[in-house]
């Protein structure tokens, strides 16, 4: 139960000459960005709770945001724990991708960035990338960006219970496939992205958009 939460004046904000880092319950003002109303919280679940106290009797418009508590009653925003975790974990899909599917594209090359954008989404979706150099080909998304096509290719990989081996048999096999393709062309649609069908139940391309 969180208690006693209360706003701080400035000279609050910096402790022994030092300011201080975390998550900030702060309020938009007109004039500017946000107030600091609270803070710094250790973490987000903290920050959210004291937000739901002062929400009760406290000004409108409170949000937790994760920075540098300034002298003035600002926040200079960071990267939160939260985002550093994000991106490692995007990272460490991203290196599922074959070693060599980036050596012909520049750094800023569209299509590049495409596939990153993609993994992303789906990532943050709850899904996997597969694995191709993996000891265990349990399955995931394949990602593969076809300049010809100005797009990329996407494609769900199955476990290789289902798509080698076909324990259940071929049948349930194609249609297992059709259902997990169609379901991350929905997926990529609802984020934004132009999806086309392509190849039958193989997959589908994203687009570049001009």
């Amino acid at each position: 139960m969180v208690s006693g939460v209360r706003g701080l004046s400035s000279s609050e904000v910096v402790l022994g000459g030092a300011v201080r880092e975390g998550w900030w319950l702060v309020v938009d003002e007109e004039a500017g960005p946000g107030r600091i109303v609270a803070g710094p919280f250790p973490n987000r679940a903290e920050a959210g709770w004291a937000a739901d106290a002062l929400a009760q009797d406290g000004p409108e418009g409170v949000r937790a945001i994760y920075g540098m508590g300034r002298a003035d009653g600002g926040v200079d925003r960071r990267p939160s724990p939260h985002d550093w975790a994000w991106l490692a974990h995007l990272s460490a899909q991203l290196d599922r991708l074959p070693a060599d599917w980036d050596a012909e594209f520049p750094d800023d090359d569209p299509l590049a960035t495409l596939v990153v954008e993609i993994a992303a989404a789906l990532v943050e979706a709850g899904l996997c990338l597969h694995d191709p150099a993996g000891s265990d080909q349990v399955g995931g998304v394949c990602l593969s960006p076809e300049p010809l096509l100005d797009g990329v290719v996407v494609t769900w990989r199955q476990h290789d219970r289902m798509s080698v081996e076909q324990v259940h048999g071929a049948a349930p096999d194609a249609m297992v496939q059709q259902v997990m393709n169609r379901a991350l062309a929905e997926v990529l649609q609802v984020r934004g992205f132009v999806v086309e069908a392509f190849g039958g139940a193989s997959g589908h391309v994203v687009r570049l958009v001009a």
